[in-house]
């Protein structure tokens, strides 16, 4: 049965990524990731938090802190891509300009890629074993791996990125979960790529078996924002989307950007951003409320569908990140009446 039967016309959700607790870091293991997550799913369905996540713990690396994990964990177990990146790999990918905030790649295509060892479906079925298919799952979209790699195989970014699209949807098809959310970073900052991005993105969003979702965000690199641009921008690009609901960032952005959104199609919901995971300061109910309020009086009555943190919560406290839920769904309630 769908969520949205049985629960408020505005739901809430958060984004993916929740910070590893240090018990979990100190002494990883199989058994210790399942209890971390149980605290994790828990932690949120306490506060009321309508669509949980799994806090994306598994994919945390050491060696790449300021993305949580969500490029390498998708790119090092593929098929025909070398995660050993020399000094010559480094040097040819900075001279491509791909990524102004990364300058060493996340693997080097060398053969048709593949899936490898990537195994979505175990981690999939690991959070719906603790916590029932009542959850979100989450997915870096092709566009944004594409653009860590460097390519020394197709030599052409487009079949490159199909490529990844057809590798990705050929697991989420087996993806049992309420939502699957596809995360994109990348592509605020790169409008101009919005035709191609849109088709690869749709490809991943057709294998989906529930609720579709598109997360962006203008980036979060250890707290920070990397791309320049608006949603304005993007309002054609995301009209594209065969998406069931958008998760955008907009705590954190200038308040025209709500008012592009009002070109986005009454076919897709919106989700808002009403809480800035960039900053320590936990939002007020009231604070979420009026962002809320605002929110509906600039767009379509109806429109919005989802609340929800700007992006993941991996760089904040626990004590920041679940002050954060607890105001986020207080708000929204606030709002409603509730």
């Amino acid at each position: 049965m769908s969520i949205q039967n049985s629960k408020p016309l505005i739901l809430t959700t958060t984004v993916g990524s929740y910070p590893v607790p240090d018990w979990l870091m100190a002494s990883p293991s199989e058994q210790g990731l399942m209890d971390a997550t149980r605290v994790v799913v828990d932690i949120q369905r306490q506060f009321g938090i309508d669509l949980p996540t799994d806090g994306e713990l598994y994919r945390f690396d050491m060696n790449h802190p300021d993305t949580n994990g969500m490029i390498e964990y998708f790119i090092r177990p593929l098929g025909g891509i070398r995660a050993e990146v020399g000094r010559q790999d480094w040097q040819a990918f900075s001279e491509k300009h791909s990524m102004s905030f990364r300058s060493k790649p996340a693997g080097v295509v060398e053969q048709e890629i593949g899936e490898g060892s990537l195994n979505l479906v175990v981690d999939c079925e690991r959070l719906i074993a603790i916590a029932g298919e009542n959850v979100k799952f989450t997915v870096t979209s092709p566009y944004m791996l594409a653009r860590t790699l460097l390519d020394n195989h197709y030599h052409d970014f487009e079949v490159l990125l199909f490529e990844l699209a057809r590798v990705l949807s050929s697991q989420i098809a087996d993806l049992n979960c309420h939502c699957i959310q596809i995360d994109e970073a990348n592509i605020p900052g790169n409008p101009q790529d919005g035709t191609i991005a849109a088709k690869a993105i749709n490809i991943v969003l057709d294998a989906v078996q529930g609720e579709k979702a598109v997360h962006f965000c203008f980036g979060n690199y250890g707290g920070q924002v990397i791309q320049k641009g608006s949603w304005l921008a993007l309002v054609s690009f995301l009209n594209q989307l065969r998406c069931d609901h958008l998760v955008l960032e907009l705590a954190h952005r200038p308040d025209n950007d709500l008012d592009a959104l009002k070109d986005i199609s009454t076919d897709i919901r919106l989700g808002i951003g009403v809480i800035d995971v960039k900053i320590n300061h936990v939002e007020t109910a009231d604070q979420v409320a009026m962002r809320i309020e605002e929110a509906e009086k600039k767009l379509n009555r109806g429109h919005v569908g989802w609340v929800h943190p700007d992006c993941g919560f991996w760089m904040l406290k626990r004590s920041v990140a679940d002050r954060k839920m607890e105001a986020l769904v207080a708000g929204r309630n606030k709002y409603l009446g509730l």
